[in-house]
């Protein structure tokens, strides 16, 4: 019998997705195993299959025990703006009054100026002890590897800062951690009428520092009525390109800012949020075949909204869906199984295509799938073992932590 670190036994489901296609959503691409095993080694699955298989062709340091629980890819988290200061707790009371986001922000002293503030009033240290407070909540939750933005700093240098707490952290936590610069979240202030001077502010200065420093995976930029037009978009995403950052873009949150059809004109990897996206730039999003569509349902659920995203449609068209947390102060959660419940109860995917956006479709999301994001022979082995004892149980069992153990590079976190 061959040696291995770790052997999964006796699961009652094991959600392999392996033979998952990006373009087709369904139970079957869960590729699900019954009474299922996963041997280790290294730190890499060497195989996916049977108990009765598995058990006899291998032997383990450690095994661990699944019967009737859910054995599956760990949660891939690919939109968050993980590292700030300051909570935003008190706009409750103003969304309770019917504030709007727009209104919080320019009338009430709260929105992303708030948070900029309080981020750059930070110190790197502080950043990095509330950045570790929030992925051990990721991790105790699931999250095995996500995406982190800058955006609140707007400055050269506090844009820099953020993107420096984020590697330290992806050097401390067990969670991996891609970064994306977002210098274009907000206009600051201080540039509120020289808008086009801050544009020039982020091509000129940050994009070089950013990508001579080596600081960031991909370049997110918020298109959006009263933050960045689609021609200053395009035109930050080019430039970005010319750095060797692949294009991100926060599209259509509150109106249709158009930022589908950039996100298929410029071959963004995703395009985000999408509440108010056209029929007709999602169906040029579906054409290319290029575009993740990042899901946020927490974000409308946080703000009272009673639109979501029209997750069926995208499904429908054949556009990749993706879901992800939207971590920040004015969507304050770290958890994806959260995430999936509201992609059921608020966006009528069904549990094997939500599952599908918080594991596979978020490694796309963050160009990783040939790393993670299923299980299979050679993958790194980034697992979560539920405590339930199939995958439908995720969305029927809301407002409980399901996670009973954590896997993590072959490695039990918890």
């Amino acid at each position: 019998m061959e040696e291995v670190d770790l052997l999964i036994l006796n699961a009652s489901e094991i959600l392999t997705l392996r033979n998952y296609n990006l373009s087709k959503t369904n139970t079957d691409s869960l590729s699900i195993i019954k009474n299922g095993a996963v041997a280790i080694k290294n730190g890499i699955i060497i195989d996916v299959g049977t108990t009765k298989r598995l058990s006899k062709k291998y032997k383990a340091v450690e095994t661990l025990e699944a019967k009737n629980k859910t054995v599956l890819p760990g949660f891939i988290d690919p939109h968050t703006h993980l590292v700030f200061a300051g909570s935003r707790e008190f706009e409750l009371d103003l969304k309770l009054k019917g504030y709007t986001y727009q209104e919080i922000l320019e009338k009430h002293g709260g929105g992303i100026y708030y948070t900029v503030e309080k981020t750059r009033e930070a110190s790197k240290t502080q950043l990095v002890s509330e950045g570790k407070k929030r992925l051990d909540t990721m991790l105790a939750h699931g999250t095995t590897t996500c995406e982190a933005k800058s955006g609140y700093g707007l400055t050269t240098r506090d844009e820099i800062k953020i993107l420096e707490v984020t590697k330290e952290l992806n050097k401390q936590h067990p969670i991996e951690i891609v970064p994306t610069f977002l210098g274009a979240h907000a206009i600051p202030k201080e540039y509120i009428n020289r808008k086009e001077e801050y544009v020039k502010l982020i091509i000129d200065e940050m994009l070089p520092k950013v990508a001579e420093k080596r600081l960031a995976k991909f370049c997110d930029v918020f298109c959006e009525k009263g933050f960045f037009t689609p021609e200053q978009s395009i035109k930050i995403l080019e430039e970005a390109k010319k750095h060797g950052l692949t294009p991100k873009i926060h599209a259509d949150e509150f109106s249709d800012s158009k930022g589908a059809k950039i996100a298929a004109e410029l071959d963004a990897i995703t395009a985000d949020h999408l509440l108010k996206a056209s029929d007709k730039n999602l169906r040029e999003m579906a054409r290319k075949k290029k575009n993740i569509a990042v899901l946020l349902p927490a974000t409308p659920f946080s703000m009272m909204l009673k639109e979501y995203a029209n997750a069926r449609k995208m499904i429908e068209y054949g556009i990749p869906v993706a879901l992800a947390t939207d971590l920040n102060p004015n969507c304050y959660t770290e958890n994806m199984q959260f995430i999936i419940q509201l992609a059921c109860l608020k966006m009528k995917m069904t549990p094997a295509e939500a599952i599908i956006g918080a594991t596979i479709n978020a490694a796309h999301a963050i160009d990783l799938a040939n790393k993670i994001g299923s299980l299979e022979k050679g993958k790194q082995a980034d697992i979560i073992i539920l405590n339930c004892p199939n995958h439908k149980f995720i969305p029927y069992h809301f407002g409980v932590n399901l996670v009973e153990h954590v896997i993590k590079k072959g490695k039990i976190i918890k």
